[in-house]
């Protein structure tokens, strides 16, 4: 069994803002894998199925993004899983738009959501980290992560979601380094091969 997480703020006020890309993505990989994440359970809505062969439970925390680590380790242990068998979906202003990486451990960079996971369950999980970094100078962070997408960038973020189902399939099918070697990319997918 694994957990794949997405993190973002629950509410309509919050779903198009740079901050919500984890619960985005986590919407894309339940269309893919035909599993409504509606039931509620452990301060998230949470749907079972199977995904690229594998049992897997998906997850959106409701308890605002700041406080997603005590709903993590609730789903962590209603199902008995391990944190190196939990995924975790979210967005990261240190990439640029467009792009995507994954990492098997780290700190939380600043991302208090993943403060709190961290925090909760420590920092031995995947992550897939969704490029939401501004092309120009910002006074507050939390304004701009937590302020409406542009059009274009609404554009990328739906991109970015596919993106990311393909990265946990790839996980699921092949492990974490071979989604590694293909996602993680030196440059966003916007620059030319001029650029490399």
């Amino acid at each position: 069994m694994r957990l794949i997480v997405g993190l973002g703020n629950p509410g309509p006020e919050y779903e198009w803002t740079p901050h919500n890309l984890g619960f985005r993505a986590l919407d894309a990989l339940a269309e893919r894998a035909s599993i409504r994440v509606t039931r509620p359970e452990a301060q998230s809505y949470v749907g079972r199925g199977k995904l690229a062969g594998n049992d897997v439970v998906l997850a959106k925390p409701q308890t605002m993004m700041n406080l997603s680590g005590r709903a993590v380790r609730a789903l962590l242990e209603k199902y008995e899983c391990a944190a190196p068998e939990l995924i975790v979906l979210y967005d990261e202003v240190a990439l640029p738009w467009g792009m995507l990486r994954i990492r098997e451990r780290g700190s939380a960079g600043g991302h208090n959501g993943l403060k709190s996971l961290i925090g909760a369950v420590g920092s031995e999980f995947l992550r897939v980290r969704l490029g939401v970094g501004p092309d120009h100078p910002i006074g507050d962070l939390a304004d701009y992560v937590l302020g409406p997408m542009s059009k274009a960038n609404r554009e990328i973020a739906a991109q970015m979601a596919l993106d990311a189902v393909d990265a946990v399939e790839l996980i699921l099918t092949d492990g974490p380094e071979k989604a590694m070697a293909r996602f993680n990319r030196r440059n966003s997918p916007a620059e030319t091969d001029e650029d490399e």
